[in-house]
């Protein structure tokens, strides 16, 4: 008796319904599998067969044919195993077909028939849900994650016997509750903007590049206070919806990347890979592509520290993924595109030895050594970062002194004002900050008065501005009139625009 059973397989970030089907065939006793498994689904032969006889249940002494469907689809992990068992016990009359028809099954066994945890159980819901299932069952320590999709029945199953029972109406399996983001412990960042002593106009520039999701470099000497400043930066974001957080856990959950007993990632992500991670490493890649860490750093900071000292082609991959928010990686087997709208934050030292400029200590290095040194980073990805801010030396009077800064929270609420406002302005279009306008969103809503024009001719003159810099500049300016409440762009906004502009002419 033909049976067929209904699980997913995950593409890039996408689900993909897939059909197992398990029939009889004739010829000695035995499992086949086909349709474009890998070894680990090739290997859950002997972990099905194992699993339904210590359950105990009766496995068929006869010869299996299992086909997953669509079969030029490749299928990865151990995610078959529950449904495999499942459409075995369909076969051979344990459970009724009609126990499965409208149930997505999803799931690893071990040989004792529990049920393990399985990778990428979220965009397997929403896939479920899109396709009109009632129902979905996936381990119990994956219930959480999937129930996070509304209108749909998640059953928790701690082991293959329990399943078998529920199908067969001798048990139920209650269904996990809906998983609601209010309901959620919020997690808090570690680092709060009134911590760090002194850099006023750093954090002033952190405020401008949170509210406009603006790219930003800082660049001073060693100690400054760059990376700690770098990592207040997701607690004066915006808080994710539940679109954006939804959005991203689906990326954490395919890679196996969600820290223990967290269902839905609620804090924006800031990710700091090393400077010699690879260019695969950074934008993603390999055999059959998975994302990379611009895709984890999806909605939130991507902060290099020690910019220079990336590799230059590394960094060059960056130039695409800035403007278009996604990167597409191509294959001979195919093409996948990745979500990778982040908000990038550099950080330098002014040379080699890391005092160039400083009014303490004594630079050592030379004038060819500097310049090799800022070559290192190319003009045009120079020319994507919005805000170029120095980061000086603190002095001992502020590190010493016990007043604290303003903190983060009210920080915060400036900038979810200023997005509140981006978010009315943008309404009708897919845009959802500043940083993503166009030229033509740039001419209709980035207006400047007479004098500020005549400022704004000046400093192009003056600082040898490009047609990309003109455009930052008054993507800028209408960031720092929505972080002051102003309909149009005053002089002063543009003035404070033009200081976080590159002074240095090598690039």
């Amino acid at each position: 008796m033909l049976a067929r059973v209904y699980s997913c397989a995950v593409l890039g970030l996408e689900g993909v319904l897939v059909e197992v089907e398990v029939d009889f065939g004739s010829g000695l006793p035995g499992i086949t599998v086909v349709g474009l498994p890998d070894t680990a689904v090739q290997e859950s032969r002997e972990r099905v067969r194992t699993a339904i006889k210590n359950v105990p249940l009766e496995f068929p002494r006869k010869r299996l044919i299992i086909n997953l469907a669509p079969a030029n689809v490749r299928k990865e992990g151990p995610a078959y195993d529950l449904p495999i068992a499942v459409g075995i016990l369909i076969t051979s009359g344990q459970i009724p077909r009609s126990a499965v028809e409208d149930m997505v099954i999803v799931g690893e066994l071990s040989l004792d028939g529990s049920v393990r945890h399985t990778a990428g159980v979220l965009p397997m819901a929403a896939l479920a849900r899109e396709e009109g299932f009632q129902t979905i069952c996936v381990a119990k320590e994956d219930a959480g994650e999937a129930a996070l999709m509304p209108d749909l029945d998640v059953l928790p199953i701690e082991h293959l016997g329990d399943l078998y029972h529920h199908l067969n109406g001798n048990g139920t399996i209650m269904p996990h509750p809906t998983t609601r983001k209010a309901d959620l412990p919020v997690t808090r960042t570690q680092t709060d903007l009134k911590e760090i002593k002194g850099q006023e106009h750093v954090k002033r520039a952190l405020e401008v590049a949170a509210a406009g999701n603006h790219n930003m470099l800082m660049n001073g000497p060693p100690g400054a206070g760059k990376t700690l400043l770098a990592r207040s930066l997701p607690g004066i974001m915006p808080r994710m919806s539940i679109d954006e957080a939804l959005d991203v856990t689906r990326i954490y959950s395919i890679l196996d990347q969600l820290p223990p007993d967290t269902h839905l990632v609620q804090h924006r992500p800031f990710r700091a890979p090393h400077h010699t991670i690879s260019h695969a490493g950074l934008v993603g890649g390999g055999t059959w592509p998975q994302p990379g860490e611009i895709s984890l750093a999806h909605r939130g900071v991507l902060f290099l520290d020690e910019f220079p000292e990336f590799g230059r082609h590394v960094l060059e991959v960056l130039r695409q993924p800035l403007e278009d928010k996604t990167v597409t990686i191509s294959r001979a087997k195919g093409s996948l595109t990745f979500p990778a709208n982040f908000m990038l934050v550099a950080a330098m030292n002014p040379c080699p030895c890391g005092y160039y400029g400083d009014p303490v200590k004594e630079c050592t290095c030379s004038s060819s050594t500097i310049t090799r040194y800022k070559k290192k980073i190319s003009g045009p990805l120079m020319d994507r970062i919005d805000i170029h801010v120095q980061v000086p030396r603190v002095e001992y009077d502020k590190l010493s002194s016990d007043r604290l800064g303003e903190p983060s929270s009210r920080v915060q609420a400036r900038v979810e004002a200023a997005r509140d406002r981006q978010r009315e302005r943008f309404a009708d279009s897919k845009l959802m900050t500043n940083a993503d306008m166009f030229p033509a969103e740039i001419r209709s809503h980035c207006q400047l008065d007479a004098s500020g024009k005549s400022l704004l001719r000046s400093a192009m003159d003056q600082l040898h501005l490009s047609a990309r810099s003109y455009h930052r500049v008054l993507k800028l300016s209408r960031t720092i009139a929505d972080l002051d409440g102003a309909e149009k762009i005053q002089t002063s906004h543009l003035a404070e625009a033009l200081q976080y502009q590159p002074r240095d002419r090598i690039w």
